[in-house]
């Protein structure tokens, strides 16, 4: 741009020649015919057909010869170059950009104070859904709690152990399991005889007594029956001459009825008396004719008895159980 130009403060720059009619710089021209000011201002609003378009020509002319280079005036939103050589936005570019920074702070805040809430609410759920009977509990009354679920918990793993066991042997094998049913079914039988719950059948004899000038008494009954249990007897009854039958089993008492009879087990017997047992035959018949045995002192009062051999002695008299009362099985 050339030294003679001045600035009128307009922003464009004016050509220095000569002053232009009208007086000083200010003041209206008093000529009849002349311009309007402010029409020739550059920064009047113009009409759509005044408005020269940006892609003008840079280079304009002006009165006086001088040019104008419009391509050195700065357009809004273009850097303009400081002393740095660095290009600074002017007009409405460095608006949006501090703006943006304001929305990204503002953005962040709120994301922070979401999170925040999310985490109160969490919290306050979590406190209230907890029993408020634990949370008032002391210390030592909530370990002895989690001292007793400790050996609770100990207690069911013996109990799944002993279980395991149990379904592992029980898993063993076929043969096993027939085995132990097998052994279970022994014992059973061998319990129900003994308890005169079962009959019975095997070797054995009879033992018939036929009074003589005195009655037979409980006890010379008595004493043939322990004397048949220490040689062996396994299963015994004692019949009587109306043909009525009791199972003798530990517990069988006998005591002395009205003319010679016996009452065995609250049951009335008449002579004569026949025991039948299931055992070594003669064993048992040894152990009655032992010297001043059972034989003998029935004799010496007159009476007899005689022995009968069974292969096949026949035990069928029952014995209703017995419900105990006070015994238990140690376990």
């Amino acid at each position: 741009m050339s030294d003679e130009q001045t600035d009128t403060g307009t922003g464009w720059p004016q050509p220095a020649g000569p002053a232009r009619p009208g007086g000083p710089a200010g003041e209206p021209d008093p000529r009849p015919d002349a311009p309007d000011p402010d029409e020739l201002s550059p920064l009047a609003p113009q009409g759509p057909a005044e408005r020269e378009p940006v892609d003008e020509p840079a280079v304009e002319p002006v009165d006086d010869g001088a040019t104008v280079d419009l391509s050195a005036v700065p357009r809004s939103g273009e850097p303009v170059a400081g002393s740095d050589g660095l290009g600074e936005p002017v007009g409405e570019s460095a608006a949006p950009a501090a703006g943006r920074s304001r929305w990204s702070t503002a953005g962040v805040m709120i994301a922070a104070l979401l999170a925040l809430l999310g985490f109160t609410l969490v919290v306050q759920l979590k406190t209230t859904s907890t029993d408020p009977t634990l949370g008032a509990t002391r210390q030592e009354d909530l370990v002895r709690i989690l001292s007793d679920l400790d050996a609770r918990e100990n207690r069911l793993q013996q109990d799944i152990r002993a279980l395991e066991d149990s379904q592992r042997q029980l898993q063993s094998g076929e043969q096993g399991r027939q085995a132990a049913l097998d052994e279970a079914t022994r014992r059973a039988d061998e319990l129900g005889i003994l308890a005169g719950t079962l009959p019975a059948v095997g070797p054995g004899l009879t033992v018939r007594f036929d009074a003589g000038a005195k009655p037979i008494t409980a006890n010379r009954v008595l004493d043939a029956v322990q004397e048949l249990r220490g040689a062996g007897a396994e299963a015994m009854q004692i019949s009587g001459g109306d043909g009525a039958s009791v199972r003798i089993i530990a517990s069988t008492y006998f005591l002395d009825g009205d003319n010679g009879s016996l009452v065995v087990e609250g049951r009335r017997l008449t002579a004569p008396f026949t025991i039948t047992v299931i055992g070594d035959p003669a064993t048992m018949r040894t152990a009655l004719n032992i010297p001043g045995g059972v034989v003998a002192s029935v004799r010496g009062v007159g009476g007899n008895v005689t022995f009968g051999e069974r292969e096949v002695a026949e035990v069928s008299a029952l014995h209703v159980p017995i419900k105990l009362e006070h015994a238990r099985p140690v376990s």
